[in-house]
């Protein structure tokens, strides 16, 4: 006689139970909601209990879905626990890690206390940094893992892109182009630009050439700040516009003003795991513990049964672009 329940089938009831949206949970699981909705009904009809009201004012649990919902938590944590428990096996006793000072995605904020939390017995620590000497010190031994931006330059290493940044314009509130919601690159054509030189990035700034060239932008450009409030006070100044990870509107200045740009996604900076091809199981377990923080998830701790992103790569150069130089 086969069982009425099963993993699965309890975590496609948690998915509805906790967003108590079939649409949401559709999406978080990433399903379509007719195959969901059917896993649904079947788990009902083996279970012989209606776990769910569906009606006009949304999805809500019945007594029934009450009652199974902390049997449903306690199973997905002891099997997280056995996953992880196993999946550990072989982690350093101290993971020095390095996040690219590129890009601030929200997901960076309190990583090493949410990976602490996963693996109590590493000490982990946290080394900011430009991706080029994160590549570095990774090559000479002195990092475990970094948070590339993407492209660098990154042969003999690991590289797994989890996550893409689209660019936008920073521009001093005053600015005529302030009272628009998007701005194209044509639309700055005749401003002052900041920009990087190419010695701190060549790949990333080849790239950007390429697509200005394709859209015909040649502005007359500056050169950029490396401290990037020095360079928000100098937009705010008026010496100029810049041209930055969208991540970085989180950093308030009074008169600047952030807009989408059209051609934001063309120069997206990539965000890529970098590990020497000897660290698979620091790179699992990386993957696993950033998954739903990537994805916008608030429990970090939460990972998927297999990591359904794209494969380790071996250059970063093959993974798209990105303000790699910082």
């Amino acid at each position: 006689m086969s069982p009425r329940l099963d993993s699965r089938s309890l975590e496609l009831f948690l998915a509805v139970a906790d967003t108590l949206s079939f649409r949401q949970a559709a999406e978080t699981l990433h399903l379509s909601q007719p195959p969901l909705s059917r896993a649904i009904r079947e788990l009902e009809e083996r279970l012989g209990a209606r776990l769910f009201d569906r009606g006009t004012q949304g999805v809500s649990l019945t007594d029934a879905g009450r009652k199974l919902l902390p049997y449903a938590r306690s199973v997905g944590r002891l099997l997280r626990e056995a996953e992880a428990s196993l999946a550990h096996e072989g982690m350093p006793h101290s993971l020095r890690l390095g996040l690219t000072s590129a890009v601030e995605p929200a997901w960076f904020s309190g990583l090493a206390e949410r990976l602490q939390a996963r693996h109590p017995d590493t000490a982990v620590s946290v080394v900011v940094d430009t991706s080029p000497r994160l590549v570095r010190q990774l090559r000479a031994g002195r990092l475990t893992a970094a948070f590339i931006a993407l492209p660098t330059e990154a042969a003999g290493l690991d590289v797994m892109e989890l996550d893409r940044v689209p660019m936008m314009v920073a521009m001093p509130s005053s600015h005529r182009l302030a009272r628009r919601r998007t701005v194209q690159l044509a639309d700055l054509a005749a401003e002052v630009i900041f920009w990087f030189e190419r010695a701190r990035q060549p790949a990333f700034y080849d790239h950007c050439q390429r697509v200005f060239a394709h859209h015909g932008f040649a502005p007359r450009k500056i050169k950029e700040p490396t401290d990037h409030h020095v360079l928000l006070a100098d937009v705010a100044g008026g010496r100029g516009i810049a041209l930055l990870p969208k991540s970085f509107a989180g950093l308030r200045r009074a008169g600047v003003s952030y807009r989408a740009l059209v051609e934001g996604d063309e120069l997206a900076v990539g965000i890529g795991l970098a590990t020497p091809r000897s660290k698979e199981v620091v790179r699992e377990f990386l993957v696993a513990g950033l998954y739903a923080a990537i994805r916008g998830g608030a429990a970090a701790e939460v990972s998927p049964p297999a990591w359904q992103g794209p494969r380790p790569r071996t250059t970063a150069l093959d993974a798209g672009p990105g303000r790699g130089g910082k």
